[in-house]
C-alpha cells in the first residue's frame, strides 16, 4: 500500500522542561505521530549552526523522522516549559531560527505531492516564514487536507492571520482554551457547537478538530459528528497530546477508516501520550489498544 506523504511545517524547539530538554514543536510532533501511524511524514523547519541544532537532527535520525530542515544564522530555538498537573505553559522567545524560514526545492517538491500539511499561527510571526510558509501550502494539491493546528501561544497571532489561514485550510483543529480566545477575536456568542458548526460551514472545511482536555473530544464534518469522552489516564504531561491525536486522526482517515473508529484511534493515541514524558514517547501498541478498547 501506497504511503501518505504528510508534512508538518513551522517550528522545532528544544522544549525545556524541567526533567530536562525533549525536542518538540507543534508540527513536528504532527509528523512524529502520523510517521507512527504508518505515514510518510516530512519535518520542515530550521535550526541553527550551533550545538543545540545538531543535537535535533540527531533526535530526529533517532525517531526515524524524515526532514527537510536547514541551517540558519539564527540561534536554535529554545522553550521554557512550566508545568501544573501535568498541563504546560510555555515562554518562547522571538529571533529564532524557525523565524528564517526558506523554501528550499526538496520543500516545495515535497508539498507538491503531499496527501496532509499541517500549519499553525505561530511559525507566521515572522514575515519571511510566513511567506515561505504560505508557499507551500499554496504549492499542496487541491485534494491534500491542509490542517489548520491553530495553537495560539503569547501574542503571536491576529484575527487577521487566523482568517487568512482558516481561508486556505479544510481541517482545523482547536481546543476549548483556543476557542475562548477566538471567540473574543471573532464575536462569536453561540454555544461551542454552533460556534463550531459556523466555522465548519463558513470555511467550507471538511472537518474541525475541538478537544477539550480530559473531559471529551468532538470531530465535525459536514454530514457526520462525533463525540467521545476522554479516557482517564494517569497524566506525566499533556505535551504533544493534541498533536497526536490529529495526526492519528488524519492517518486513519486517510486510511478509509469511518469518521468514529478514526475518532477512537485518535483518543486512544492522545489519552497515551499523556501517560509519558514529553511529546515524542515510543508507542505501545498493547497500551494504546487497552485504552482504544476501553472508549
Amino acid at each position: 500500500m501506497k504511503k501518505n506523504i504528510i508534512i508538518g511545517i513551522g517550528e522545532i524547539l528544544w522544549d525545556m522542561l524541567p526533567s530536562g530538554k525533549r525536542v518538540g514543536g507543534a508540527p513536528v510532533n504532527f509528523v512524529y505521530h502520523a510517521s507512527q501511524a504508518g505515514a510518510d511524514g516530512y519535518a520542515i523547519s530550521q535550526i541553527g549552526n550551533d550545538r543545540l541544532g545538531a543535537e535535533i537532527i540527531s533526535e530526529l535520525e533517532k525517531n526515524k523522522i524524515k526532514y527537510i530542515v536547514r541551517e540558519s544564522n539564527f540561534p536554535t530555538s529554545t522553550v521554557e516549559v512550566e508545568l501544573e498537573n501535568g498541563i504546560p505553559t510555555y515562554k518562547i522567545i522571538e529571533n529564532v531560527a524557525w523565524d528564517d524560514i526558506e523554501v528550499t526545492p526538496d520543500a516545495l517538491d515535497v508539498a507538491k505531492k503531499c496527501n496532509v500539511i499541517c500549519f499553525g499561527t505561530l511559525a507566521l510571526r515572522s514575515n519571511k516564514s510566513k511567506e515561505g510558509i504560505l508557499s507551500l501550502i499554496d504549492a499542496a494539491p487541491n485534494d491534500a487536507l491542509k490542517v489548520f493546528d491553530i495553537n495560539l501561544r503569547q501574542d503571536f497571532f491576529s484575527k487577521e492571520l487566523i482568517e487568512e489561514l482558516l481561508k486556505k485550510s479544510n481541517v482545523f483543529k482547536i481546543n476549548d482554551v483556543e476557542l475562548a480566545i477566538l471567540r473574543q477575536l471573532f464575536s462569536l456568542k453561540a454555544t461551542d457547537e454552533k460556534v463550531c458548526d459556523k466555522l465548519l460551514q463558513e470555511y467550507n472545511l471538511k472537518y474541525l478538530i475541538y478537544t477539550v482536555g480530559d473531559k471529551y473530544s468532538v470531530i465535525y464534518a459536514p454530514d457526520d459528528c462525533t463525540l467521545i469522552e476522554t479516557p482517564k489516564v494517569k497524566v506525566a504531561d499533556t505535551i504533544g497530546a493534541g498533536d497526536a491525536f490529529a495526526a492519528t486522526f488524519i492517518q486513519s482517515v486517510l486510511n478509509g477508516k469511518p469518521q468514529l473508529e478514526a475518532h477512537k484511534d485518535a483518543v486512544a493515541v492522545a489519552a497515551f501520550v499523556c501517560t509519558k514524558a514529553g511529546a515524542w514517547p515510543k508507542y505501545n501498541r498493547k497500551k494504546i489498544e487497552e485504552i482504544r478498547n476501553s472508549i
